[in-house]
């Protein structure tokens, strides 16, 4: 069988009707079509989706490929494919996180310095902007040039919604990239097309700034800024309800993760 673009029309359809949230919507869709384009019009077999997958095993974070694998195990199901289904990856919880997987400030700061002397202004102020917003990658698309300008961006995601606070350095900073880009509505962050800068485009850009950065490949993913923010929040802080609140987590247990020691 042949994936047609129609079936993921007709998917995001059934999603919207579902009443999943804008960015779910938008999520579970560029994961589907970035499986598409890489089909390149082959048939579609269980032995094109195993390689498929042991590709994102050599990209990308155990927890982002599940995330990924939810995507498409989604798209199989609603077009009962269900021969096709791929098994998540099995996740082990540690008590302690592993230093050689841990971003460190030090090692953000050498990423940000990259991303300048490179002159890639867009993915310099994305980096800031998940590490001092702690955002998920797919709520990047709430950082709209109206919420930059009232200082707080609203994420409805999962049925819930929450207000994101802006720091006045971080908006000083995206007002004046915004007026540099003629950017006066809608998503900051935007491909030259025009279109919501996706999460491959910002994978792809921070291990583009490895090596001149010095940091291990392993540590650079758009995830590990967000954890970085959470273990800085909380050491300043200790305050882990509200940590929870800021990052969107439903259980506390959740939030802990992402301020466990690292060894």
């Amino acid at each position: 069988m042949k994936i047609l673009f129609d079936q993921i029309k007709e998917y995001k359809t059934h999603l919207i009707n579902e009443e999943k949230c804008r960015a779910t919507i938008e999520k579970y869709v560029r994961d589907i079509e970035a499986f598409y384009e890489w089909l390149s019009g082959r048939e579609l077999t269980k032995e094109l989706a195993l390689e498929y997958k042991a590709e994102l095993v050599e990209n990308y974070a155990p927890a982002s490929v599940n995330s990924i694998l939810a995507s498409l195990n989604g798209f199989f199901a609603y077009n009962e494919w269900h021969e096709i289904k791929l098994k998540n990856l099995k996740i082990q919880r540690r008590i302690f996180c592993q230093k050689e997987k841990e971003l460190t400030k030090a090692e953000y700061e050498r990423l940000l310095k990259a991303a300048k002397d490179k002159k890639n202004e867009r993915i310099y102020l994305v980096m800031q902007t998940i590490c001092a917003t702690g955002i998920r990658v797919s709520e990047l698309s709430y950082i709209t040039a109206e919420a930059v300008r009232c200082g707080q961006a609203q994420v409805k995601l999962k049925g819930k919604i929450r207000m994101i606070i802006l720091n006045k350095d971080l908006c000083r900073v995206l007002k004046r990239y915004m007026q540099e880009q003629g950017i006066t509505t809608g998503c900051v962050f935007v491909t030259r097309n025009g279109k919501p800068l996706d999460r491959h485009g910002i994978w792809k850009s921070m291990k583009d700034l490895c090596e001149s950065a010095g940091v291990s490949r392993e540590k650079v993913f758009p995830h590990n800024l967000r954890h970085l923010f959470a273990k800085t929040y909380y050491s300043l802080q200790k305050d882990i309800v509200r940590l929870a609140d800021i990052l969107g987590h439903s259980s506390i247990n959740t939030t802990r993760l992402y301020t466990i020691e690292a060894v």
